[in-house]
């Protein structure tokens, strides 16, 4: 067992096989220890999320030495979860391929996957997606060099010793060998993960007619925008540069259902807003990238906004026109608009409305995470969300003093600027070569165009090299990871960040930084110091 630090709140536990990881992950999750808040075991690793206030990591290291590693090892197959059985097509684009690797015929791997029981080890990488154990050994085969674009959902593959059915359309690279109707994902179905860690899994073969669509839908499909019906009073959406999100906290604790976190992308920003607005802190509120948006409102309201600095311009109903300031109320009438200008720095504003939106949560949560595409759709010009009502009374501004908040503004960087970021070495720093340590810090990396809320892409003139090119097993991942892909060009994970990764993570940005990594524009340069 090695204990790997992740950041001040997480440790990443390396085990020696999956057995160890299942037998401990079952160990804690029957005699908790206190402390510790959330659990995500991978195929050698299991994370550990704790309060550093309650447990230190000495302390956690020697409670997890006294285990019993043993306990889950050669278990029978009774002991484990309930079955589930799965109806599929073996019609798979990379059948014949999978047949070819493993020295047998298509008609040998169809038998020998029927014929075997898997078990869920764990869940990550997308939600409801199962890494599914216990297979034929015939069965295990590398994944692709390169990773498919785009992976109908439905898909039945297999990767390395894994077998897994992808729950909605997405990159990957495992090998598919066929396809099933059955939703992996449901979130009106409690849980709303079909597979669980510890359950049952076999395939079943089905004719022809059983179709993917017909029972999954089109996955690129849009889920509706929270309707205005229920109340008279909605603020309408006249002009958007891009799509806007609903973002609150985030929903943690449903890794074993592989979901991850998710939330807003400057958490401090969104609690500054709802603070304006006399708001409890998490409330969610709209995340605006880049400004360039505009609102109408049906009814009296408060609103704020905060994060980037965006100009803010009210015109009343009556005609008369002023400029607003962040972090401080706005009361607005019928018919009032606001009209946001493009941000000098930073990138991300979020507008709160006191009472907050009236709005269907997922798993307890109203964000919207954009690689899992959970939560309310994107919001685009034409949308109209609808506002709690507030009473004549309740329509006076709070008196607020934001003048930290509007200090904190301040610090935000502007396109081709630097941006320190505190990080933290590991928990894979091992695996890199030192003239990839020197270089992680000792140059400039540029933020590209292609980075979004699932992570900063980062580019440099001088690539991070391993030690060992050997691909690294899923293990869990955080907000703050800086992952080093096959290229050496970092990229450093940000609020809709995948729950596990194959990538090495070779340093994690301190956690009183990722709000402001969450504000960085393209084309600004980020500097990461020890």
């Amino acid at each position: 067992m090695r204990i790997l630090p992740v950041n001040r709140s997480t440790v990443l536990v390396e085990l020696r096989d999956l057995d160890e990881v299942l037998a401990l992950h079952a160990s804690l999750t029957s005699q908790p220890l206190d402390g510790i808040e959330a659990l995500l075991p991978a195929a050698r690793t299991l994370m550990l999320r704790f309060d550093p206030d309650r447990l230190s990591t000495k302390a956690l290291a020697e409670a997890l030495a006294q285990r019993d590693l043993t306990v889950q090892q050669g278990a029978s197959r009774a002991s484990w979860g309930p079955a589930v059985e799965i109806p599929m097509r073996y019609d798979g684009e990379d059948l014949v391929e999978v047949a070819q690797l493993a020295g047998l015929e298509v008609d040998d791997i169809i038998r020998r996957h029927q014929q075997s029981e898997f078990r869920v080890a764990f869940c990550g990488f997308a939600p409801g997606f199962a890494y599914l154990v216990g297979g034929d050994p015939a069965l295990q085969v590398p994944r692709r060099s390169t990773p498919r674009p785009q992976v109908p959902a439905g898909s039945v593959a297999l990767g390395g010793v894994y077998c897994g059915v992808y729950p909605q359309a997405t990159p990957g690279g495992w090998r598919i060998i066929g396809a099933t109707s059955l939703k992996m994902w449901d979130v009106d179905r409690d849980p709303p993960a079909l597979l669980t860690p510890g359950m049952r899994v076999r395939f079943r073969e089905v004719g022809v007619g059983v179709g993917v669509a017909a029972a999954i839908g089109p996955a690129t499909s849009r889920q509706p925008v929270p309707e205005a019906r229920r109340s008279s009073c909605h603020l309408e959406v006249t002009a958007a540069l891009l799509p806007a999100l609903l973002q609150d906290l985030g929903r943690p604790g449903h890794a074993h259902l592989g979901v991850a976190p998710a939330g807003a992308a400057d958490r401090h920003a969104l609690r500054a807003a709802n603070r304006a607005v006399g708001n409890p802190p998490g409330l969610a509120c709209l995340e605006i990238t880049l400004g360039s948006a505009a609102f109408r409102c049906s009814g009296a309201m408060v609103v704020a906004l905060a994060g980037a600095p965006t100009p803010i311009s009210v015109q009343r109903a009556s005609g008369e026109i002023f400029e607003a300031a962040l972090c401080r109320p706005i009361v607005l009438g019928i018919g009032d608009r606001v009209k946001l200008g493009y941000p000098a720095r930073g990138l991300r504003s979020y507008l709160a409305v006191r009472g907050g939106f009236e709005i269907q949560g997922t798993l307890g949560s109203a964000s919207r995470d954009t690689l899992a595409a959970l939560g309310p759709a994107p919001i685009v010009k034409g949308d109209s969300l609808a506002v709690k009502t507030l009473s004549q009374g309740d329509a006076e501004p709070l008196a607020k003093d934001g003048t930290a908040d509007q200090e904190a503004i301040q610090s935000l960087p502007a396109s081709g600027e630097t941006v320190e970021l505190d990080v933290t070495l590991g928990p894979r720093a091992e695996g890199f070569t030192d003239e990839a340590i020197t270089d992680l810090c000792g140059q400039d990396w540029k933020v590209t165009p292609q980075s979004s809320r699932v992570g900063l892409r980062l580019q440099g003139a001088r690539a991070l090299t391993r030690r060992d090119a050997a691909e690294l097993q899923s293990e869990g991942l955080v907000r703050g990871a800086i992952q080093v892909p096959h290229d050496g060009q970092p990229v450093l994970l940000l609020a809709d960040h995948p729950l596990t990764g194959g990538y090495p993570v070779i340093a994690v940005v301190a956690e009183h930084h990722l709000d402001l990594a969450g504000q960085i524009p393209p084309g600004a340069k980020v500097r990461f110091q020890t």
